[in-house]
């Protein structure tokens, strides 16, 4: 079954806080009984895959200050079909920011969310469940904007929180904060 990669890193997954355990749960039964979970056609939601990207060092992470959403938020999009979220966050994060080389820090689960998407033209209200992992640049990460965004940025630690995130980002961050101290550099993945 093209489910059960993503209910195997599912289940190896601990979430953080009891928000992060009601999403993990709330995805599970998702990719659980719908077949067609990681099509965009599926108009009730849909697996989408995000990037939290570091920079060389893990000093700073890649931001997007998205243009539908109007919010600064991690890269990452839809499945379209991808079972192997891994592949869609990775495709997604370079689509997004012209890089080429960004690379997993671990093939493991790094966050999960849920979380509504409004209505937009002809496209109804839907659901992202959206499975995030922890990338980093092998490069000089210089970027290039895509049309999805309005802007992106390598931000600080200190600058994130005065962007204003919502509350996944603000979990993320306190994640980087903590896997901070243990992070190799690039050079030595």
């Amino acid at each position: 079954m093209h489910r059960e990669p993503l209910l195997r890193l599912l289940a190896a997954y601990s979430p953080l806080d009891p928000a992060e355990w009601r999403a993990q749960a709330e995805i599970v039964a998702f990719v659980r009984e719908q077949s067609d979970c990681f099509s965009r056609a599926l108009t009730i939601g849909h697996i989408t895959g995000s990037a939290w990207v570091l920079n060389r060092d893990g000093s700073r992470v890649l931001l997007t200050h998205h243009r539908k959403l109007g919010k600064w938020l991690q890269l990452g999009g839809h499945a379209d079909g991808d079972s192997d979220v891994l592949s869609v966050a990775l495709r997604e994060a370079c689509e997004e920011s012209g890089l080429s080389d960004i690379v997993p820090v671990t093939p493991e689960i790094f966050d999960v969310d849920v979380h509504i998407i409004p209505a937009r033209g002809s496209e109804p209200e839907h659901r992202h469940y959206d499975i995030r992992f922890l990338l980093q640049v092998l490069g000089d990460g210089c970027f290039q904007v895509s049309d999805e965004s309005h802007e992106l940025a390598w931000v600080s630690q200190k600058e994130l929180l005065g962007l204003n995130p919502d509350a996944s980002v603000v979990r993320m961050h306190g994640k980087w904060l903590k896997r901070r101290e243990g992070l190799r550099p690039a050079a030595a993945l």
